[in-house]
Parts: C-alpha cells; sequence; structure tokens
C-alpha cells in the first residue's frame, strides 16, 4: 500500500485511526496497530509478510536468549546468529542475483540467475532488527518480553516499507505507554499534508523534467545534462523526506516520537554536513554499528570511513552504479577529514557552496545510472564532451515551462517552517494565528494533492525499491 493513493488518504487511515480510538488502554491499541500494518504490507506482499514475522520471532527468541546467557557464549552465539541470518535473508532477496551476474561476468560461466522478487522494504527492517539485537547484546536497551510489543515495534506501518529506521531504544517507552494530545494530531496531521505535498505537487512533477533529460543523456547538451540532474537531486530529496514526514506525522498522531530523518541537506556548507542532514538514520546506523568495527584486528579511522561508504552505496541497491556512489561520497568525506573542520571554514563560503553542490548533484547523476555506459555518457555531458553544444532549444522550452515549478523547489529546500515558527512563537497571539494560517494552507495543499492523485498512475516512493 502506497501513503501517495487516494484509498490509504481516506479510507485506510481513517478506518485505522477511527479504530485505533476506541481501543481501550495502550494494549488495546497495540493489536489494532499490528493488524492494520499486517494488512498494510500484505496489501502488496502478501506472501512476504509470512517472511517479515519469522523475522520478528527469529530476533525476538534471539534477544532473550542474549538475555539469559549474558556474559557467556551463548549470548555471543544468539548475537552472531541473529544478525547473520538477517543479513543473509536481506543478501539472498536483494543481492543474489547481481552476485551470480558478476560471477557469471568474471568466469565466463553459464550459471543460472536467480529471479527473486524483493520484498518492499526488508532494507529497512533489517537494519531496525540488527541495531535491536546488539543494542540487546551491548545492554544499550532492555529485552523485549513480550512478542507482541516485539512484532509492534518492527511493523509498525508509518514507518514499515521506506523508514525513517527507526531504532528500538526511540520509541522503547511509547510501546508501553503513551499519552496523544491535541497538539500532537494537529502537528502530526499538518505533518502528513507537508509530506504528501513533497511527493505529490513538487517530487512527482520534477521526476518528467529528469527522465526526460537524463533518459535521453546521449542526446543531451551540457545544460541539460546539468538541469536533469539538479531536478533529479531535488526528486529524490522530496519524495524519501516527504515519506519521512508522512512517517513521522502518522507516529505522532499515534502517539510515537520518531527522529527527524532529513534536516534540510541542501543547505550544507561541505559534504560532511550534507550526510549529517540527509538519511540521518541512515548515516547514524553505519556510524554507531560500523565505523569502529576492527579491520585487520584494529580500529582504523580510514578504513572504517571507506567500510562505511562502501556498505552505504551496497545498501541502497544491487548495481555497481550505487558502490561507486557510496565510495565517490567516502572520497570527499575523507579530504574534508583531511583538510579539517577549522581550515574548512577558512575557505570562502562560497567557494564552499559551489564546491559541495556540484559535488551533491554529479552525486545524484551517479545515482540515477545503473547502466555504467550511460553513466559514461552523463559525464561527458555534463563536462562538455558529449559533442551536443553547450545548451539547446529543447533545454530553454523545458526550463521556461517549468521556471515556477523549479523556484517553488528551490525556495522549499530551505528551513522556511522553522524560521517563521520560531517567528510566531514570541506571543500566544501569534502561535494561535499561525496555528489557523497552517491549518488553512494544509487543507488547501491536502486538496490540491487529491485532485493531482485523482487520475495518477502508480507513482511509488523511490525508496520502496531499497
Amino acid at each position: 500500500m502506497v501513503f501517495s493513493k487516494l484509498f490509504f488518504i481516506y479510507f485506510f487511515l481513517p478506518l485505522c485511526l477511527f479504530a485505533y480510538a476506541l481501543a481501550k488502554g495502550t494494549k488495546a491499541k497495540n493489536i489494532v496497530l499490528i493488524i492494520f500494518s499486517l494488512i498494510f504490507y500484505a496489501w502488496g506482499e502478501p506472501v512476504y509478510v509470512f517472511l517479515m514475522l519469522l523475522s520478528a520471532f527469529i530476533n525476538y527468541i534471539s534477544a532473550l536468549v542474549i538475555e539469559k546467557h549474558k556474559d557467556k557464549k551463548l549470548d555471543t552465539v544468539a548475537t552472531a546468529f541473529a544478525v547473520i541470518y538477517n543479513f543473509a535473508m536481506l543478501g539472498i532477496f536483494k543481492y543474489s542475483g547481481f552476485i551470480v551476474e558478476n560471477i557469471n561476468a568474471l568466469f565466463s560461466s553459464d550459471i543460472p540467475v536467480p529471479d527473486i522478487k524483493l520484498p518492499i522494504g526488508i532494507s529497512f527492517y533489517t537494519f531496525q532488527t540488527v541495531s535491536y539485537i546488539i543494542d540487546c547484546h551491548w545492554e544499550t536497551v532492555k529485552v523485549q518480553k513480550k512478542f507482541s510489543n516485539f512484532l509492534l515495534y518492527l511493523t509498525l506501518f508509518p514507518q514499515l516499507i521506506a523508514g525513517p529506521i527507526v531504532r528500538y531504544s526511540t520509541i522503547e517507552k511509547e510501546i508501553e505507554s503513551r499519552k496523544i494530545y491535541l497538539t500532537d494530531i494537529s502537528y502530526g496531521l499538518n505533518r502528513i499534508v507537508l509530506g504528501l505535498s513533497k511527493k505529490v505537487l513538487l517530487s512527482n512533477q520534477l521526476s518528467t523534467i529528469a527522465d526526460n533529460l537524463l533518459q535521453n543523456i546521449e542526446t543531451s547538451t551540457v545544460v541539460g545534462g546539468w538541469l536533469g540532474a539538479v531536478s533529479y537531486a531535488m526528486q529524490i530529496y522530496f519524495d524519501f523526506s516527504g515519506y519521512s514526514d508522512i512517517a513521522i506525522g502518522l507516529g505522532r498522531v499515534l502517539g510515537f516520537h520518531f527522529d527527524e530523518n532529513f534536516r534540510h541537506p541542501f543547505i550544507c556548507k561541505d559534504i560532511t554536513e550534507f550526510w549529517q542532514r540527509w538519511h540521518i538514520s541512515l548515516s547514524t546506523f553505519f556510524r554507531d554499528y560500523l565505523l569502529y568495527v576492527p579491520i585487520f584486528g584494529k580500529r582504523r579511522k580510514y578504513g572504517g570511513l571507506f567500510l562505511v561508504w562502501l556498505c552505504t552505496g551496497i545498501w541502497h541497491g544491487a548495481s555497481w552504479n550505487f558502490i561507486l556512489w557510496g565510495l565517490y561520497y567516502g572520497v570527499f568525506v575523507f579530504l574534508e577529514m583531511l583538510i579539517g573542520k577549522k581550515k574548512m571554514k577558512k575557505i570562502p563560503i562560497l567557494i564552499r557552496q559551489i564546491y559541495n553542490k556540484i559535488v551533491i548533484i554529479v552525486g545524484f547523476g551517479i545515482f540515477y545510472f545503473e547502466d555504467l555506459g550511460q553513466l559514461g555518457t552523463f559525464f561527458k555531458t555534463i563536462f562538455g564532451f558529449g559533442g551536443n553544444g553547450f545548451i539547446g532549444l529543447q533545454d530553454k522550452i523545458t526550463f521556461m515551462n517549468n521556471i515556477f515549478l523549479l523556484a517553488v523547489s528551490v525556495v522549499c529546500c530551505f528551513p522556511i517552517i522553522e524560521t517563521v515558527k520560531k517567528r510566531t512563537d514570541r506571543t500566544v497571539f501569534t502561535r494561535h494565528m499561525a496555528s489557523l494560517v497552517t491549518t488553512g494552507i494544509s487543507a488547501v495543499l491536502l486538496l490540491l494533492t487529491s485532485v493531482m492523485l485523482v487520475d495518477a498512475t502508480t507513482n511509488p516512493f523511490l525508496y520502496f525499491r531499497f
């Protein structure tokens, strides 16, 4: 099931909230959420829902074993088993075809390439289970004794299929007991509408520009290549941050407080800061669980860094362009580490802004092209070696026809809402006026979004495939 569908907005969600409101007590509300979460997932994955249930059971039992045999050999065995199982399932479903294809190419063999459908959201809920198991082993969270509570954590539908990666520690207390205030409902609903608007009004429209320019990269001009990459960068941002907004908003309405996943990444001053603002739940996962893993028996600062970025690329997909994309960013973060924070700050801000925006836009170009031949053509095009000129008539027409969309998209990359909120929070009167205006704007945006979705074809969130 997709958030940006009228069926979800006007049937599934209201029905879920109605049943949730009728349920008395946290235990009953949790049961309602489990039922609706399983329906939500089974709607698109009727078979793979059993794979997720099996994962929940295995990790639940493993955590109980870890607690019962703390600081003993069985503790380590249970931790290793659970982690290996989780990554093995992810590897089989997500990477087996890619591995066999490369073995065949490398050794000229003819091993049948497995055609396995990727379960939606497996990368996200796998990382949630891994973080839970490791935290139990490290004793940073208490082992959940009730299977129903652990199942709720893993299947909670707002963040189930495309994140953010919610750690157990974030909602540990709220699983057992939570309160919902009118301010939570108001905030949550407004955040949901904001996320839907990002997806439907911005991301879906930007995708048309990006695809028209990048799918024909062989005939594109320099300006066309850059405009396509810029459009795709904003498309990805509004798509994924929009989903995160909806997830966070839904969580708040239901009494859960998820961590932020995006903090206006395009206002960054360098690449390191960009990744402190972009897909924060993934960045912090790798930082906390992988960065300090011993390599050849020792913790290695730069070795750990490149391991993190290699895994970041691999996590995003079974294709060489994602691996290159991860290492590409790893190189720039490495260079910034060598330069140091103090020296980086001494570089004029204009130069830093130009530098990081070029790196980011080129990075999204790498992300777009899974075909390495087309990726090579993209590089030739944007750096003036494509042979199709600097700018063409079609580029001018595309830009002028979409100038309002592009301008609004750029403006929406800035923290406008946060800035306005700071100024309107100064008095009770301004807070009430801001609340009324926000409600009015949300109503208009919901109406526009609904109209756009009436005849919309299926356009799922891009991160579903990860």
